[in-house]
């Protein structure tokens, strides 16, 4: 998949430190990887969430954070939409955002 945009995931880690080894390794993965469907990404995220337009909720370090990603699976593309806490989530209406 290719990832849109490092630079989201970049400027979270920069002011919450703590995310940062968990944010890369995510997109690690999921750059290395080919989803094609959402049950691919089930089967390497057991934890990710689906929601209507293609949206997927992934947890981040153990739950403490929340990315939601847009993905095309046709152009094999992930558009990063949201990242924060639970409680920032709370306040976001992820299959609008």
């Amino acid at each position: 998949m290719r990832i849109i945009a490092l630079s989201t995931l970049r400027d979270f880690w920069e002011k919450r430190p703590d995310a940062e080894t968990s944010l890369r390794a995510w997109h690690a993965l999921a750059s290395r990887s080919d989803w094609s469907t959402p049950a691919d990404i089930k089967a390497a995220y057991r934890s990710a969430s689906f929601t209507a337009d293609n949206r997927v909720v992934f947890n981040i370090k153990g739950n403490d954070y929340r990315l939601v990603a847009a993905v095309r699976y046709e152009k094999g593309l992930m558009y990063i939409r949201f990242i924060g806490t639970h409680r920032e989530h709370d306040k976001i209406d992820v299959e609008t955002i």
